[in-house]
């Protein structure tokens, strides 16, 4: 691969966008230029749809695309999750099935991976497929699965092996979603929102062929999943330019802003670091020492998170992989979350119970209150982030773990034995 500039990138781009941009066009018609001209992932082989440039090019070829008035790639877990990980692991059959149709939008995605029972332990996970001729038949329920109401397709995790180690006996699929045995139901949230989705698998059948990488090689493929959605939550931004018109950009935006329904609530769960300051000061208590404290202790942490995150993007930008400053990141959007909590409270007083006031801010920071306990929770959990950072950072010899090394059926028999 030989060095190109940004520069460069940025010019190369630009005079393909105005020989192919054609407002008029259909967005599905649009993407299929992009994909064409190897823009929409010009880090990939030109064999699947890309460049073979470094992985930065990537951001600059979309950013540049929305710069100059146009569209980019869409959003979503299609292009962020599945893409990337059929790119890498999944068959050339595979491949040439769905990837072109999820890099363009066609298809919509979601991620079964968690379960009741499964969460932070994803490799604890009970959903069984279970091999019949050139299908496998899947069994189980998933859980705080995004998108999954409205999703043509799935990234699956199943056991396929009771016999084997937990992490062992772990397969990857990709799942029709529009089948029999296939049953969705929306979560409804303290917070009155319904981001997420329970979905019930009940003799739903996967072509074989629909497997990612090998049987048994599930944990390792997830793994390369769970990395790509580090940096997954970059896509959960989109930005028109103010001139930019014609067909393809209104049926982006319009895209875009259903997509990002599920989202709205997401700034309160970080905790609205940026309404404490005018919060304070609107209920007169910028002047109270034990708040202004407060403030300064929250602030400076949030700061000091900002220039972490900030070093992990310029890793990912000059194709480092993500390392464990992902992790670091995550624990410090946690804590900015709970700090931002305790001020809301301090400022808001009881008014800080009210969901509807004749102040409209009361009610966000109503939302704020109940929404940031989710931040420990989703992209793993604080506890696992404390057991990454403490093994792979500070070299902590690992966990104990009285399920390793047993076979995963008689997991439940030893951890019960005295």
């Amino acid at each position: 691969m030989s060095e190109i500039s940004e520069a460069q990138v940025v010019t190369d781009v630009l005079a393909w966008f105005e020989e192919a941009w054609d407002p008029d066009l259909s967005l599905l018609a649009w993407r299929d230029r992009v994909v064409d001209s190897g823009w929409a992932v010009p880090s990939w082989s030109k064999e699947w749809f890309g460049r073979d440039l470094p992985a930065w090019t990537d951001r600059v070829a979309h950013a540049t695309i929305r710069k100059a008035g146009g569209v980019a790639v869409p959003l979503g877990a299609g292009f962020g999750l599945a893409a990337p990980t059929m790119y890498d692991h999944a068959s050339d059959e595979l491949k040439q099935k769905y990837l072109r149709r999820t890099l363009t939008g066609e298809l919509a995605w979601c991620q079964l991976f968690s379960e009741p029972g499964a969460g932070s332990d994803l490799a604890g996970l009970k959903t069984t497929a279970e091999r019949d001729g050139d299908e496998w038949v899947v069994n189980g329920q998933k859980v705080w699965n995004t998108s999954a109401d409205h999703a043509d397709m799935a990234i699956l995790v199943a056991r396929t092996d009771w016999g084997a180690v937990k992490h062992a006996g772990l397969s990857y699929f990709v799942l029709d979603m529009h089948q029999e045995g296939v049953e969705t139901r929306p979560i409804e949230q303290m917070n009155y929102h319904n981001s997420f989705n329970e979905v019930f698998l009940s003799d739903a059948r996967i072509p074989h062929e629909n497997m990612v990488g090998g049987e048994g090689d599930g944990w390792k493929v997830a793994r390369g999943t769970l990395a790509h959605e580090r940096s997954f939550s970059t896509q959960r931004s989109v930005h028109f330019e103010r001139d930019a018109t014609g067909r393809v950009v209104q049926e982006a935006q319009a895209e875009a802003a259903e997509y990002l329904k599920t989202y709205e609530w997401y700034p309160q769960r970080m905790g609205r670091v940026d309404l404490v300051v005018d919060r304070a000061q609107v209920m007169d208590k910028a002047g109270d020492p034990v708040v202004r404290q407060e403030l300064m202790k929250l602030i400076s942490f949030q700061r000091a998170s900002e220039w972490t995150a900030g070093r992990a993007k310029a890793a990912r930008a000059l194709g480092r992989p993500p390392g464990s400053e992902g992790s670091i990141g995550k624990l410090a959007l946690s804590e900015v979350a709970r700090r931002c909590n305790r001020v809301h409270s301090m400022i808001a007083g009881p008014k800080g119970l009210l969901k509807e006031s004749d102040d409209p801010v009361d009610a966000v920071i109503a939302e704020v209150l109940i929404s940031t306990p989710a931040q420990s929770i989703a992209g793993g959990t604080d506890e696992i982030q404390h057991n990454i950072i403490g093994e792979n950072i500070l070299g902590l010899p690992k966990e104990p773990a009285p399920d390793r090394g047993v076979p995963f059926r008689d997991v439940g028999k030893k951890l019960a034995s005295p």
